[in-house]
């Protein structure tokens, strides 16, 4: 198995080590500020092996079909993990959490489809890239969140903090929502999955 892919097993074994984390800082007071430094550095690390896998795969030529499968596969068990425990922690709208999760596994699975019958897949629209940065600014948004609700107290711009991340986790959902129309929209136009039997 090569760097790249390596790197996206990590990132793959650092979702669970955040969900626990996550569950024991929620569970156990007495291990509260640990267990939120453990899910920083899980964040923080899987966010950087995500930025390093790709980059290094494709300046090294180690682009490869696991690869291809295993990254966006990472993407969305790590988005739906984090999602999870923001809705777990209630500062995140059930109606957004399902709506990026259908979305991301619905992806998943038209990709999927692509790769195995048309073996190429499609590029991102403008929605898809608005909502790659929306989930990264979100999670950071909110892990701030839940960082400063852990470590401090009686802060007076809290309320005003949380409105702004209700705005984001709309904005995310109704880009999340758009990117996925707009890419079946596209893939049915380009007829890439014709020569499938039904």
């Amino acid at each position: 198995m090569n760097l790249p892919n390596r790197l996206t097993v990590l990132r793959l074994v650092l979702v669970p080590v955040f969900l626990i984390a996550f569950i024991v800082s929620q569970s156990l007071p007495s291990l509260s500020v640990v267990a939120t430094i453990i899910t920083f550095v899980c964040y923080v690390v899987a966010e950087l092996t995500d930025l390093l896998d790709g980059k290094i795969a494709r300046k090294r030529g180690l682009v490869t079909d696991l690869g291809k499968v295993m990254d966006p596969f990472a993407d969305t068990l790590s988005h739906v993990t984090y999602f999870l425990c923001f809705l777990s922690y209630g500062i995140m709208p059930l109606w957004a959490f399902i709506i990026i999760m259908w979305r991301e596994y619905g992806i998943l699975f038209v990709r999927m489809l692509l790769a195995k019958y048309a073996g190429k897949s499609m590029p991102a629209n403008i929605f898809g890239k608005a909502k790659t940065v929306l989930y990264a600014v979100t999670t950071v948004v909110s892990m701030i969140y839940i960082g400063l609700e852990t470590f401090t107290s009686g802060l007076s711009f809290m309320g005003i903090y949380l409105t702004v991340l209700q705005v984001l986790f709309v904005l995310s959902a109704l880009a999340s929502l758009m990117s996925f129309l707009i890419y079946i929209r596209d893939v049915l136009k380009s007829n890439a999955l014709s020569g499938m039997t039904r």
